[in-house]
């Protein structure tokens, strides 16, 4: 049953509110000694993503008891309602270990019919990047328009290396090496969701990276949206936050990327893990 605090606007506000709280956690946490655990062989986790979890999913029960959740750290919680929440803590955990000051929090929220509304917060820049579902996309309350560039030759790319890259290095280094050789520059940053909001924002021409969760993408995939931006499954589909592997740019510059993309997909023999 649909609330009048589930409106996209709504919704909106929450997530804003809900990634300033947790980032400000993250802040003060930040220059103090780090508690780390490994949940696989580079996959990390710190004290301070689980402060950050623990506050954020009160916030959010508190504001919409009948919302599902699903948060990277604690896992899913069911709810009554048709929304769910998708919650990233701490984005950027192995840059926030090393006190590289490049991380975020992310929170967005899924109904029936895709994410409504959406928030990544960079706590260290005080940058609130959002967006509601029809409603665009800003930063700070300034509207974001994605990058109108529309050569690779003259575009700044960004990507990530997926948790299995020891294991599965083909693709992302395979990828990476053909368009490294066609881009401006290529950059790796270390966090999906800021990569996500700077190509909202036209900081980045253009990401793609393999192997992200619903966590990782969900915010940021309806920021580039809004923003005018082009995302989609790696291989073209259309964009799913189950299928972590993705591709977003500027609208202008997505026919070349898609091509590219697909070109070496193809050369691979390359088969979707969905």
């Amino acid at each position: 049953m649909a609330h009048d605090s589930d409106t996209p606007a709504a919704l909106r506000r929450t997530a804003e509110e809900g990634a300033r709280m947790a980032g400000r956690i993250l802040r003060e946490r930040f220059p103090q000694h780090r508690t780390i655990e490994f949940k696989g062989g580079i996959d990390l986790v710190t004290d301070a993503d689980r402060a950050s979890e623990a506050a954020l999913l009160d916030f959010l029960r508190q504001r919409h008891p009948h919302h599902a959740i699903l948060a990277e750290e604690s896992g899913a919680s069911q709810g009554s309602d048709t929304f769910r929440w998708l919650v990233d803590p701490l984005d950027g955990t192995t840059n926030y270990s090393h006190q590289v000051p490049h991380f975020c929090v992310s929170v967005a929220v899924e109904g029936p019919e895709g994410t409504v509304a959406g928030a990544v917060y960079d706590p260290m820049r005080d940058e609130l990047f959002s967006a509601a579902k029809g409603q665009g996309a800003t930063l700070n309350g300034v509207p974001l328009k994605a990058s109108p560039t529309d050569t690779l030759e003259r575009a700044l790319l960004c990507t990530g290396f997926p948790y299995d890259v020891r294991e599965r290095p083909d693709l992302p280094v395979g990828l990476f090496s053909q368009l490294i050789l066609l881009a401006q520059g290529m950059r790796r940053t270390g966090s999906a969701a800021l990569d996500l909001a700077y190509v909202a924002a036209g900081r980045f021409d253009g990401y793609f990276e393999f192997g992200l969760k619903p966590w990782d993408i969900a915010a940021g995939g309806l920021l580039v949206a809004e923003a005018g931006g082009v995302i989609v499954h790696i291989d073209g589909r259309p964009f799913d936050v189950l299928k972590g592997d993705v591709l977003a740019s500027g609208a202008n510059l997505a026919p070349q990327l898609m091509t590219q993309a697909k070109r070496f997909l193809d050369e691979i023999g390359w088969t979707p893990r969905d």
